[in-house]
């Protein structure tokens, strides 16, 4: 290994020491969000995705695109899978 490369690594190394105790900033932060309010709602009220998705209105497709991330409920969809959250009697109430 080069000594350029290796006072880079070491640096690195360093700076991250200095980041993980807070002696330093970190110059950028990535958050990565797994949360899934469409999946998280449908355990909760333990339905299958068939039925989850007929009680919301949607396909099923449009369900699972929901749940592997490929898209991300809006508007009205996204109101009503909080309320499936927080109120699930309400939606139940319904079925």
């Amino acid at each position: 290994m080069k000594d350029e490369l290796f006072q880079e690594l070491t640096e690195s190394i360093k700076e991250m020491k200095a980041i993980e105790a807070g002696q330093k900033k970190a110059s950028r932060v990535y958050k990565i969000d797994k949360s899934n309010p469409a999946q998280a709602a449908r355990i909760q009220l333990k339905l299958s995705q068939e039925k989850f998705a007929k009680l919301l209105g949607v396909s099923v497709a449009t369900l699972r695109n929901w749940e592997q991330g490929r898209r991300e409920p809006t508007g009205a969809a996204k109101v009503l899978l909080r309320v499936a959250q927080k109120h699930p009697e309400a939606l139940l109430a319904e079925a």
